[in-house]
């Protein structure tokens, strides 16, 4: 039943060109009664074949009544009727970093590493993938070796910009996600930039603001964060720079100042623990070469991390990983 309700909804999708109000309007009793009142009109959407198309690509599809859709998606002002999912999008800890596509050197340069430090800490990264302050974001969270997400203003099919389409299978290959709320083939319009910032927030603990001009979808992104209860935190820059205008309006309207990573993480009443300390914890304890290596990838991996990425990253089998990890677990080294 749910299958066909997906198969329906995503045919609705394509054919009302994800059109969120008309969707939702549509919508009376079934995904599939809503189909039979309009399909007459689309003898074209074949509603088997396209979702065949989205399953084949490897994309899920998830409705907002099913258990695995994101519960902050569902407490945000008009919700997503469901999301396309590329990769993993994990219940972990996540902030999102965001700014404009004009970014400074420097504003990319801190971007990337203030992405990289938190990913350190095991917070996931949310963005846009736009260029700029985004691709930086993500490209960040990849050196620290963490999970990323990026939330698209397009289908799943139709990566936006083009120039980041590597940049998006790195975040797939790392075990992050693409999101999408749009059909497969939709192309961006200027609406549906802001219908996706409202994504980003909600996926987010905090928006972290990065050089936002006086006119800048990051400032969108922020008041949607407000609106859903998150923190807003802005890196501040020098007093006459236009690409630092709107974020200085949202510090004088009360958003949080900061500068650096441990900043965020206090603010937030995060704790910052360092992969690279990981080892100072073993320096009086015995341990074997085998629960060495597990340590070793765990250090690289940064956390949290699967068994089933550390069995990958160490060539050991999966049940023997686990007993290793259990073994660390009580010699007190892993918690």
């Amino acid at each position: 039943m749910i299958i066909k309700e997906k198969l329906y909804y995503n045919a609705i999708n394509i054919a009302l060109n994800s059109d969120y109000r008309k969707i939702k309007a549509l919508k009376t009793k079934s995904w599939e009664d809503a189909w039979l009142s309009i399909k007459n009109g689309f003898p074209e959407i074949d509603p088997q074949k396209e979702f065949e198309k989205i399953d084949k690509s490897g994309i899920k599809l998830i409705l907002d009544d099913e258990e695995d859709f994101p519960k902050n998606l569902k407490e945000m002002p008009w919700p997503p009727l469901a999301i396309y999912i590329q990769g993993a999008l994990e219940p972990i800890q996540s902030i999102a970093i965001v700014g404009t596509r004009k970014v400074t050197p420097h504003g990319k340069l801190l971007a990337k590493q203030i992405a990289k430090e938190l990913s350190q800490s095991g917070i996931q990264i949310i963005s846009g993938l736009a260029m700029g302050v985004d691709e930086s974001a993500h490209s960040g969270a990849l050196e620290g070796s963490g999970k990323t997400v990026a939330v698209l203003p397009t289908g799943l099919g139709n990566i936006y910009p083009r120039q980041n389409y590597a940049l998006s299978q790195k975040i797939i290959k790392s075990g992050g996600a693409l999101v999408s709320e749009f059909h497969f083939d939709y192309k961006p319009y200027i609406s549906s930039f802001i219908q996706r910032n409202r994504i980003v927030s909600a996926l987010s603990l905090a928006a972290i603001i990065i050089e936002a001009p006086e006119r800048s979808g990051a400032l969108a992104t922020a008041r949607f964060a407000i609106e859903q209860n998150r923190e807003v935190l802005v890196v501040p820059g020098p007093a006459d720079h236009p690409n630092y205008k709107g974020s200085h309006k949202l510090i004088r309207e009360g958003a949080g100042l900061v500068t650096c990573a441990s900043d965020i993480l206090e603010d937030l009443g995060l704790k910052n623990e360092e992969p690279a300390t990981l080892f100072d914890q073993v320096k009086n304890i015995k341990i074997t070469d085998e629960e060495k290596t597990v340590l070793e990838a765990i250090n690289q991996l940064g956390w949290p991390v699967s068994v089933d990425k550390i069995s990958e990253a160490t060539k050991i089998q999966v049940q023997k990983a686990n007993q290793i990890i259990a073994f660390l677990t009580i010699k007190g080294i892993l918690k």
